[in-house]
């Protein structure tokens, strides 16, 4: 039994276990899900506020949702130790990939939607779209997630420098 859960752990970068993938692809998709909905949410509101047309509110959603996600892995990997240099390549090899996925996805959504992005921020529609895209896009990046785990790349990378 000890083996079998020793067996289960990965050790190096690019081994990881098959019974812990779906986890760490959980685990690392609700990390990235929490940067972008930070992003996504407050630039949703500022545009919406502003009155801007859709194609800017969506660029700085998108914008802030990439800052915010890498934002979150910096504060994890430079308290882990590592210099800035280090960190920032890891956070954007780490990173990269899950956020684009969750942002064409969680955007592709709120466009596709009609009315979405008409909807004033006073406007539960605005609201329930962005939630509904944001449960969609992080259904759809957690395969993405598990996929680089197990090649050793996305949060596999991370977890390497919080052990």
């Amino acid at each position: 039994m000890q083996h079998e859960a020793h067996a289960a752990h990965a050790h190096h970068p690019g081994e990881a276990a098959a019974t812990s993938t779906w986890a760490m692809a959980v685990q690392a998709t609700l990390h990235c899900l929490t940067g972008c909905a930070i992003g996504e949410v407050l630039g949703m509101v500022i545009g919406t506020a502003l009155g801007w047309s859709s194609v800017p509110t969506l660029i700085l959603a998108i914008v802030l949702a990439f800052f915010f996600g890498y934002a979150l892995t910096l504060r994890g990997v430079l308290k882990a130790g590592l210099g800035l240099r280090a960190a920032i390549k890891v956070a954007l090899a780490a990173d990269t990939l899950s956020i684009a996925v969750m942002e064409l996805v969680d955007n592709g959504v709120i466009v596709l939607w009609p009315g979405a992005m008409d909807a004033e921020l006073a406007d539960p529609l605005f609201w329930w779209v962005l939630a509904i895209a944001l449960a969609v896009a992080f259904v759809l990046t957690t395969p993405v997630n598990k996929w680089m785990i197990g090649r050793g790349k996305g949060h596999a990378v991370v977890h390497q420098h919080h052990h």
